[in-house]
């Protein structure tokens, strides 16, 4: 069953000192699940690999390899634009940055669990009565 993807879970894929079980067991669910992430994702990630580049944790090479390698895994872009009223009372709700907001509105949208290392999304998510993908 496909499911909703953070940047939590995604970077730690990049940098082998943020790998776990969790993270290796959601990589793992790839082979036979997809995944969805909100458009934001990809700003997301590439600020990452930017912020990494600049404090000497990669460099361009492995940040373009580390690109070439997500766009091999199933995960699809919901490149609906969320109504911005709706952002706001999820994020006010649950106490959620406007990104964190993004993820757990799609996820309520088409019904999904999330996967993430975030504990105020995770809690968002199962207050929202929502599962919380764990491998």
């Amino acid at each position: 069953m496909p499911f909703v993807l953070d940047t939590s879970i995604t970077m730690a894929w990049c940098f082998e000192d943020e790998t776990n079980d969790l993270t290796e067991a959601v990589l793992g669910r790839l082979k036979g699940d997809s995944t969805v992430v909100p458009s934001l994702w990809r700003y997301e990630v590439t600020n990452v690999l930017i912020v990494g580049q600049r404090r000497g944790r990669l460099t361009e090479s492995q940040a373009i390899r580390f690109l070439t390698l997500l766009r091999r895994l199933p995960i699809g872009t919901d490149d609906a634009e969320p109504d911005p009223k709706v952002l706001l009372a999820v994020a006010d709700r649950h106490g959620l940055s406007a990104y964190d907001a993004a993820y757990l509105e799609l996820a309520q949208r088409k019904g999904l669990e999330v996967a993430t290392q975030d504990e105020h999304l995770r809690s968002a998510t199962l207050k929202s009565g929502l599962a919380v993908a764990v491998g």
